[in-house]
Parts: C-alpha cells; structure tokens; sequence
C-alpha cells in the first residue's frame, strides 16, 4: 500500500473532521467510514545457530510450510556424535558399582562375623577394628562408584544437548520466506533461514484522527483485501496507539485476523471498516 494513498484518505477524513467540528458535532456512522490498511506476517523470524559450524543439511526450501520444532537443517556433527557415544558408553557401565557393592557386601559380613567371635573371645579387638574399617572402605568405594556413574550421566546428558544444538528446529508455524545460507557454508552469526508466521495475521492501520475515541481493544471490523484476492474477512483490534501523529494527524492500530488455512497471504493492501457492535 503506498503511503500517498494513506496521505490522501488521511488528509480527507483529517478535513471531513474540521468541518464537522466547524459545525458543532460529528455525527456519522462508524460503520460509514473505510480506511486504508496493510495484511503483514504476525512475526518475521530469522532463524540462526546458537553455534557455528559447517552447514551440512537444509531440509526445506523458500515457500515450505513448517510446523513449530520441524527440523530446517542440520550442521556438521560428527565430532558431537562420537562423544554422545563415549559419554554413553560410561553412563552404561554398570560393572564397576557390582563389583564395589560385592565387596562391601562381603566386607560387613566377615565384619558381623568378627564382632561375633570377638564376643566369644576367639578374636582379638585388633582384628574387628580391621574388619570394621575394611567395611567402612568398602562403602566408600561403593558410593564413589555411584558418583561416578552419576557423573558419567551428566556428561551424557551434556553431550545429548551439544549434539541437539546441530540440529536447527523452526520455532514457529509458519512459511519459509527466504533461504540465507548454503549446505557447505561455515555459518557463525549469521541466520541461515527466514520464517514468516501467518496465521494469526496483522492488520496494520494508520488510522485518521476522526476515528480517535471511537475504536477499543477488542472491537470487530471488517477487513476487505485487494484484489485479485477479494474478499471479506473479521479481525479483532488488538493495540489502539495512545499517541497521534500531530504531523499526519493520524494514530495506528493493529487488528488480528485468523487464517487457520493460509487462504490470505501477507503483504497485500487493503481497506477496513470498524463495527460499533
């Protein structure tokens, strides 16, 4: 929509005001007055790596609709894959912690054992204190043991979620506008794909100063997109502008409007008119 065609409607109703107030009052119908508007994405989101890395993989291509967590391209990750590997290796290792908790289970018997026959005096204290610190031992070996599993387990998890950062997942529903990078580029800083949600979509109005007071949060109007694409569609304002634009003499206004079936398309011009009830 260009922006003589607001000027111009803007510079009417801006003179329709002046009359009317000229004359006393305003008096017209909300539903009587038609403006000007633009349909935009409800967000544009350009999609990066939180790492850098070589692109291996793109999954999609510019106009592919996506879902939220699809996944868009992959980097390289071969390095990443083979410490998963490693890390869950020792995270499985289960061995260790059977031998450690034999030992110390063998350790407090013969322990009970000595303190039985220290009571029938066929052992002397010497050799129960040995027995005692022995299972004592045995325990501590068996809790490091499981310290280390824990900590293998951790490192495992860490791993999962470097390699997860070379998978590159949509964060949005929406449809892939623009395709930045390469399968072979080095990508660092930069984003790699562009993704416009549309549905809900914005109706942005520049709104003359006739209709200031007159339009709230929450209230319908009528959305009428250019053609060829036509039609008659309802959106719910969402954000009424508190400034005016003293130059312009007008404030904007932002509307949402559902399209659950991607029928509209962003980027088309349009007109709107406001209902009262």
């Amino acid at each position: 929509m260009s922006g003589s065609r607001f000027h111009s409607k803007s510079l009417f109703f801006i003179i329709l005001f002046l009359i009317y107030s000229q004359a006393g009052a305003i008096e017209y119908e909300l539903q009587d007055v038609t403006t000007d508007c633009v349909i935009e994405p409800s967000k544009m989101v350009d999609v990066s790596s939180s790492i850098s890395g070589v692109l291996v993989s793109i999954k999609v291509t510019r106009g592919d609709e996506v879902k939220e967590g699809q996944v868009l391209a992959k980097l390289e990750s071969r390095v990443e894959q083979a410490t998963v590997e490693l890390a869950r290796a020792n995270a499985e290792r289960d061995q260790l912690i059977k031998a450690r908790k034999a030992q110390a289970d063998f350790a407090k018997r013969r322990f009970e054992r000595n303190k039985e026959l220290f009571a029938k005096n066929m052992v002397s204290e010497q050799i129960v204190d040995e027995a005692e610190t022995e299972a004592i031992l045995a325990e501590m070996e068996l809790g490091e043991a499981i310290e280390q599993k824990q900590i293998a387990e951790l490192e495992l998890k860490r791993a999962l979620e470097s390699l997860s950062m070379r998978t590159i997942k949509s964060p949005v529903d929406g449809i892939v506008v623009q395709i930045y990078a390469q399968e072979g580029e080095s990508i660092e800083d930069r984003p790699i794909i562009q993704i416009a949600r549309i549905d809900p979509l914005y109706v942005e109005v520049i709104a003359p100063i006739i209709l200031l007071g007159r339009i709230k949060k929450g209230m319908q109007a009528e959305v009428l997109p250019e053609e060829p694409v036509g039609g008659s569609y309802i959106a719910n304002v969402k954000i009424v502008d508190p400034v005016v634009d003293a130059a312009s003499g007008t404030f904007g206004i932002r509307l949402e409007l559902p399209n659950p079936d991607y029928a509209l398309p962003a980027g088309l011009g349009c007109d709107i008119r406001f209902n009262e009830d």
